[in-house]
């Protein structure tokens, strides 16, 4: 008898235990994946880090610790990281995505080549593999060679008598033309360009094209087909992804790659985030800018790309004294000052944001008050300066009086350290690439690369950013070391800062919930290696809205 009143007694124990424990069930939410057995570097404004994460439906549902979280969720799919490392998806804040994958496909790498002799050499290979009838080709910079003046056409002349050629430098305000491209554009010793230079030997142009005097060559040169657009979006999408860049903000798009990239997106080819700065052209203010900012969910266009001046290493920039190397040369402004208030009261008119490139201090000096007077002040327009290289010391104060971000390339400084006094003086380089003090000014900067100018690698950016050193350690105490930027605020800078510089904290920039699951899985902690190891670091998997896009080991399963 009291056994059987102990078998009722368990029996109903064991009920109400089955009974509680699927109410517990039913009480968790089912997530797609989780992320746990690592350390997550937030980037969030406490800079927090977490152990575990939960992502449904490309979105982050949770995070924090694993024994807190799962008490609330389980999940279909689990990734053990094996301790390694994640970050937010890394935003590249100015680079030229599309132009990355035109040039692969049309035209010869020059990048790299440490004599004239070599451009040549790489620019008759292509030729020889890719036949056509402008022979094309971009990267050569003469600041690398032994001889580091510009280079002239003569060669080109003799080898390509009867086709057009059209080398650009590595900065791409600079041109290399033969005599049948100057001749097709109808450049002589006679022709004048506002905005840009005609370089002369002898009294007759020597094939050097600078800034605005590019654009009559430029212009015919067929534009590429439907096809080869597409191709060159999603070969730069898988070169992105290798590199762990999850979104990117291309720095000058025209209509028509605009409609592929959508095209390719609505078919979930094109996975990669692309924040458009659109091209000042008729057609793109008429489809996009004064229809007003367009949103989906993997594009952005609310931008427009303006340019200022050329660049330093073809002292195109334009400076308020001459160049230190060159008397009589103070550089380019590529339009007048009226051109940038009409571009700025049509993008106010229509909610744009104006993103303007600026290196030289003159130029920066004109669009900071510029921008003043269209802004009136502090705002939230987040009106950007692209590059702000050179700035007079007296200027500084108006980004923050202005509300105007600086939107850097941590390696320009570390590709120029090496002749960049050569152009400035000693006085003025003090005020060049001077990271910290401009974050200083709003309390955050946009970081990137400005790739295919530079290298696509977002890890390269974050060196230069904290150790401002080139890859083989040079120089040993960092260039002007008192303006790197410490590792957090370099994350930040790639990540959260990057999504602030374009309207969009709220949808991605940090591992949060609610936000788009974007993150990279690296092999090394960025955050507390030895800064030498920091280029070395090895991205193994980048995700974009929870989806695998990139796998280091496509057999390894993470």
């Amino acid at each position: 008898m009291h056994k059987n009143i102990l078998m009722k007694r368990l029996t109903g124990f064991f009920f109400l235990l089955i009974t509680f424990l699927n109410a517990c069930k039913m009480n968790t939410t089912e997530a797609d994946l989780l992320i746990y057995n690592g350390t997550i570097y937030t980037a969030n404004n406490h800079s927090g880090i977490a152990g575990a994460m939960y992502i449904k439906s490309g979105k982050i549902v949770a995070i924090g610790k694993l024994r807190e979280l799962e008490k609330n969720f389980t999940a279909k799919r689990k990734i053990d990281l094996k301790g390694k490392y994640v970050y937010p998806g890394f935003y590249d804040a100015h680079c030229h995505f599309y132009g990355y994958g035109l040039n692969q496909l049309t035209g010869a790498n020059l990048a790299g080549t440490k004599s004239f002799d070599e451009v040549i050499e790489r620019v008759r290979e292509h030729h020889r593999q890719h036949p056509s009838y402008w022979i094309q080709g971009r990267g050569w910079d003469q600041n690398d060679w032994q001889t580091k003046t510009f280079p002239d056409k003569s060669i080109l002349d003799s080898l390509f008598p009867g086709q057009p050629v059209a080398l650009r430098r590595i900065d791409g305000h600079a041109l290399l033309v033969n005599q049948k491209a100057l001749d097709l554009a109808h450049i002589d010793r006679h022709t004048k360009i506002p905005g840009g230079e005609i370089l002369l030997k002898d009294g007759k142009p020597n094939g050097i094209l600078v800034d605005n005097a590019m654009e009559k060559v430029l212009a015919l040169i067929p534009p590429p087909d439907t096809n080869t657009i597409r191709e060159a979006l999603l070969l730069a999408q898988k070169d992105c992804f290798a590199a762990g860049l999850c979104s990117v903000a291309d720095a000058g798009l025209e209509y028509p790659v605009l409609q592929q990239i959508e095209s390719l997106q609505q078919e979930q080819q094109l996975k990669m985030r692309i924040y458009a700065m659109l091209s000042p052209s008729q057609e793109n203010i008429e489809h996009y800018v004064k229809k007003g900012p367009y949103t989906t969910d993997r594009l952005t266009v609310r931008s427009i790309k303006l340019y200022s001046d050329g660049a330093l290493g073809s002292r195109g920039a334009k400076l308020k004294q001459d160049y230190s190397d060159r008397a009589g040369t103070n550089g380019l402004l590529i339009h007048n000052a009226d051109y940038f208030r009409r571009m700025g009261k049509l993008a106010i008119e229509h909610g744009y944001q104006v993103n303007t490139h600026a290196i030289g201090d003159s130029a920066n000096y004109m669009l900071l008050h510029i921008y003043g007077e269209l802004l009136h002040g502090k705002n939230d327009k987040r009106w950007r300066i692209e590059h702000a290289q050179v700035i007079d010391s007296a200027d500084f104060e108006l980004f923050g009086k202005y509300s105007i971000i600086p939107s850097v390339q941590p390696t320009h400084a570390t590709s120029d350290m090496y002749w960049a006094g050569e152009r400035l003086g000693k006085q003025r380089l003090r005020y060049a690439y001077a990271y910290r003090r401009l974050l200083e000014q709003n309390g955050y900067i946009a970081l990137g690369t400005d790739f295919p100018i530079e290298d696509i690698n977002p890890l390269y950016t974050f060196y230069a950013a904290v150790a401002r050193k080139d890859l083989n350690g040079y120089p040993e105490r960092g260039f002007q070391k008192e303006n790197a930027l410490s590792r957090q605020d370099a994350l930040r800078g790639m990540t959260i800062w990057a999504a602030k510089a374009a309207f969009e904290e709220n949808r991605k920039g940090s591992l949060e919930t609610g936000k788009a699951a974007d993150f990279v899985v690296l092999d090394k902690d960025i955050m507390h290696i030895a800064e030498d190891e920091i280029p070395q670091t090895t991205v193994l998997f980048t995700f974009v809205n929870g989806e695998k896009v990139f796998a280091k080991n496509e057999r390894e399963k993470p």
